[in-house]
């Protein structure tokens, strides 16, 4: 960082953003964060931000209404208090997969988020593992997109696993699960699954032979883990030995359990639920590298060029 930049945070993942700052070596700007009785968010920004870059860290996850509200209502103060440029570091994009119009008098919400952000005066958005890239063309301003799978990659590697193979757990996440395939040299089955609703989903069909593997799972959001049961039961049913799980967000809503799976790999790009076994793999050093590069104006492709 440099006396010309400075990091702020919401309050929606605080153990996340003191973790990137001493990772950057500084301290987290000072604000103000509160509710009124009636709901309302207030926000002041305690240090002069005045011709600086200004980053916003914030991970509207679990009450995304209000986390994202407040993100809004921090970036206007950071406008209005003169900052050169505000970075929003979002490593959860909430509503990312309302994307789409999939059926008559639906919203397209990722759009909608997208245009909030730039009129309140988001200059430069820093995201993670986006539920589809074409995401980033909702928006007009520039947009850096990292990838967790480095750091999973490397997660599963220390496994020494000596039979493994990489899951879809549904065709949505095929190009994801690609990715993982190429970059650990395995082989690559898809499920072949429908969702009904907002929280059940069934299996057409399993494309791919995983009789006698270990069956590696791979996903970006799971917020009540159906999609993720269901693929485990079907690896199970047709002779997987074990079943791990990769997913990015985590967002892990009460009651969720993940029967079938016997080891979980999660980023810490939202906060963590308790009770929950899993192993974190952290993304303030990835964060905290983009960031940098940002300031310095370097590339991040570079971040995962090998």
């Amino acid at each position: 960082m440099t006396q010309s930049s400075m990091i702020f945070a919401g309050s929606s993942h605080p153990e996340l953003a003191q973790e990137v700052a001493r990772v950057l070596g500084v301290e987290l700007g000072n604000v103000l964060i509160e509710t009124f009785p009636d709901g309302e968010i207030g926000v002041q920004i305690l240090e002069n931000v005045r011709g600086k870059d200004v980053f916003v860290l914030q991970s509207p996850a679990r009450q995304p209404n209000h986390f994202l509200m407040e993100l809004l209502i921090l970036v206007d103060a950071l406008k209005r208090a003169s900052a050169r440029s505000i970075i929003a570091v979002i490593p959860y994009y909430a509503y990312a997969r309302q994307d789409r119009k999939d059926k008559g008098r639906v919203p397209i919400t990722a759009k909608l988020v997208a245009d909030l952000l730039e009129k309140a005066g988001v200059t430069r958005v820093l995201t993670m593992d986006l539920h589809t890239e074409q995401i980033q063309g909702f928006f007009n301003i520039p947009v850096d997109h990292l990838y967790a799978r480095p750091l999973f990659v490397k997660a599963l590697k220390g496994l020494k696993l000596s039979n493994a193979m990489i899951v879809s757990p549904d065709v949505g996440s095929n190009k994801m699960a690609r990715k993982f395939a190429e970059d650990l040299k395995l082989d690559l089955a898809i499920v072949d699954k429908r969702r009904i609703n907002g929280r059940s989903v069934e299996v057409n069909a399993l494309i791919g032979d995983v009789k006698g593997k270990q069956a590696i799972l791979v996903d970006d959001i799971c917020s009540t883990g159906g999609t993720l049961r269901t693929a485990a039961k079907v690896c199970k049913e047709e002779g997987a030995t074990s079943v791990f799980a990769v997913v990015t967000h985590a967002l892990l809503m009460s009651g969720t359990e993940l029967d079938g799976i016997d080891q979980l790999f999660v980023t810490n790009s939202v906060p963590q639920v308790k009770g929950q076994t899993t192993h974190v793999v952290s993304v303030a050093p990835l964060l905290g590298e983009a960031i940098e590069c940002v300031i310095k104006a370097k590339s991040i492709s570079s971040l995962f060029k090998s």
